[in-house]
């Protein structure tokens, strides 16, 4: 059985989908942990409720992210991971974190990188008149939304769509790829090409949500 320890900072909807799918699919994993930086967050009722451990890392409580990183690393290493998992942790993590858990540490990004880095992918890609928008799982490194790529869903961008509406079509989009993602790392389905992230045996690492 592979432990999965999941960042959030805040609601968790995309810790719930994968908390979920874990159990309704049989996953041979289990979420050990939830771990917020936030004492506030909400999914952290959600994982207690679901007998899930949490645990909180107020990063507030830090002069430094690397004293908070270091503090952090700790209390993750504590649950003994084969899998750290960010589902809305909005931390940016020094390059010695990154490090310690190299390809075996997942992000969730709500664009089709490389495209919109970093923050207010909606509402820049609306302003940049793109038809289609979507998201990433990638694997993290110490360069911000970077990564091999696992999967990436693509969403049409509409007439009139705001960044709150396709805010919506992308989570939906996210609730799909990201338990699916786990899944095949933790059923040993993905493989290393170089610096590439391929299925074992071929599954598209694509998805066309109309």
């Amino acid at each position: 059985m592979k432990r999965l320890v999941i960042l959030i900072s805040g609601r968790g909807s995309n810790m719930e989908a994968i908390v979920k799918a874990c159990k309704a699919e049989g996953w041979p994993a289990e979420v050990a942990a939830v771990i917020s930086n936030r004492p506030d967050a909400g999914g952290l009722q959600f994982a207690a409720q679901h007998g899930i451990a949490t645990a909180v890392v107020d990063h507030k409580a830090y002069a430094s992210r690397e004293d908070f990183d270091a503090e952090l690393a700790q209390v993750i290493d504590g649950f003994a991971p084969d899998l750290v998992v960010l589902a809305g942790f909005m931390r940016i993590l020094t390059p010695g974190f990154t490090a310690r858990y190299a390809r075996r540490m997942l992000n969730i990004h709500p664009s089709l990188l490389p495209a919109f880095t970093g923050l207010h992918t909606h509402e820049r890609a609306i302003e940049m008149g793109c038809k289609i928008a979507g998201v990433t799982v990638h694997f993290v490194t110490a360069e911000l939304d970077h990564g091999a790529i696992v999967m990436q869903a693509v969403v049409p961008v509409l007439p009139g769509d705001d960044a709150k509406a396709l805010s919506a079509r992308v989570l939906t989009a996210e609730h799909r790829i990201y338990p699916q993602s786990v899944r095949w790392f933790v059923e040993g389905a993905l493989v290393w090409d170089g610096e590439v992230v391929r299925h074992r045996d071929g599954a598209p690492q694509h998805l066309f949500l109309g």
